[in-house]
């Protein structure tokens, strides 16, 4: 019997192996367009507050599978100059230097786990943490943030300020674990903004488009590597619908109805386009494999996406926080902020190429 379990585990192994061959074929000219095959270059951010151990073994994993490098870094607060000591003798350079020396060593502490079959480097920040953060992304070109979600289980407000501060304005992916996020992710979601409704120039609308995308090409990266269920997502609303019904209108119950659902179909029409661009992109046998879920939600985004991630139990949401690029300073809306406020699990948010952080390397 326990031949043949070896067996068939085999089998299993070179199925999967098989499988995500053919994907990386499939994907790999698309994905290197917009650097989302592979990250390369991660860091995990630790924090004294947060359990660190998930976000720091989900990328510890990742940089292992990617061959990428790995460092973890802490942001610690700045000693002021002119910070009066009760000792002469401990200046507040000598201070710094002796907290930073003790936080290196809490990090390699941390990371002892993970250091023995990979190569994990470590840094201390002084300043502002989401500030350090992202300057050591566009000092170092790095490709990702993983850190660890703070405030866990506040539903009106999951993220703390730095977490908020990072999807707002670092130019790279942030990923934010859950402390509570399994080791394997069962369910991801994609929340999709596709619409048509285009307030947006061509050029942004084509930006919005590619970001769509670029979020459905790494949630499906991360399903097959999982082996999860991607479920896809979007959003709609029928604008004037409640107005059409009112009694100023003076339209019938059957031309509204006829409207929203000419609505529906445009909206139905667009994401399945979306869906099937993305699987094209994946190739027939991962897309037969992972074979997406697709729903179609109507109502507030703000409303619908967070009930529907609970509702399926969603590990991982997957969506992009930005649409115009280009203008330093420009945050997200306020659409995906509410949803990110409201979501209790895991969250992965990619911005647009072209995004410009308004932070600067300069104090």
């Amino acid at each position: 019997m326990s031949e043949l379990l070896d067996d068939t585990q085999l089998r299993l192994y070179q199925q999967k192996s098989a499988l995500m061959n053919s994907v990386s074929h499939n994907l790999k000219y698309k994905l290197e367009d917009r650097d989302m095959e592979r990250f390369k270059n991660i860091i995990v951010v630790a924090t004294a507050e947060s359990a660190n151990e998930a976000a720091l073994e989900r990328a510890a994993d990742l940089a292992n599978n990617n061959q990428a490098c790995l460092t973890v870094v802490e942001v610690i607060d700045k000693i002021p100059i002119n910070l009066k000591l009760f000792h002469n003798d401990l200046s507040p350079e000598i201070l710094q230097a002796n907290i930073v020396a003790e936080h290196e060593k809490r990090l390699e502490e941390l990371i002892a786990p993970w250091s023995k079959n990979l190569d994990i480097q470590i840094k201390v920040l002084i300043g502002t943490p989401f500030l350090e953060i992202i300057r050591e992304v566009l000092r170092n070109g790095r490709d990702l943030v993983v850190k660890a979600a703070e405030s866990d289980g506040l539903r009106a407000q999951v993220f703390g300020s730095d977490d908020m501060h990072l999807l707002r304005k670092c130019p790279c992916p942030v990923w934010l674990v859950h402390s509570k996020s399994p080791k394997a992710y069962h369910r991801i979601l994609v929340a999709a903004a596709v619409d048509i409704y285009s307030p947006f120039l061509p050029q942004e609308s084509e930006t919005k488009h590619q970001l769509d995308l670029q979020i459905l090409d790494l949630a499906g990266s991360l399903a097959l590597s999982e082996f999860a269920e991607l479920h896809i997502a979007h959003v709609w609303e029928a604008i004037g619908e409640s107005s059409l019904r009112g009694g100023f209108m003076h339209k019938t119950e059957d031309e509204v109805v006829a409207y929203v659902e000419k609505v529906k179909q445009q909206h139905q029409q667009n994401l399945n386009e979306l869906v099937a661009e993305f699987t094209n992109h994946l190739g027939s046998n991962a897309s037969a494999y992972l074979k997406p879920q697709i729903h179609l939600l109507k109502g507030s985004p703000r409303k619908e996406i967070p009930l529907f991630a609970e509702k399926i139990e969603a590990d991982l949401v997957v969506m992009g926080t930005v649409v115009r690029t280009g203008i330093p300073g420009f945050l997200m809306g306020n659409t995906a902020e509410t949803i990110l406020n409201r979501i209790d699990c895991s969250i992965l948010a990619v911005k647009p190429q072209g995004f410009v952080t308004p932070v600067t390397l300069e104090e």
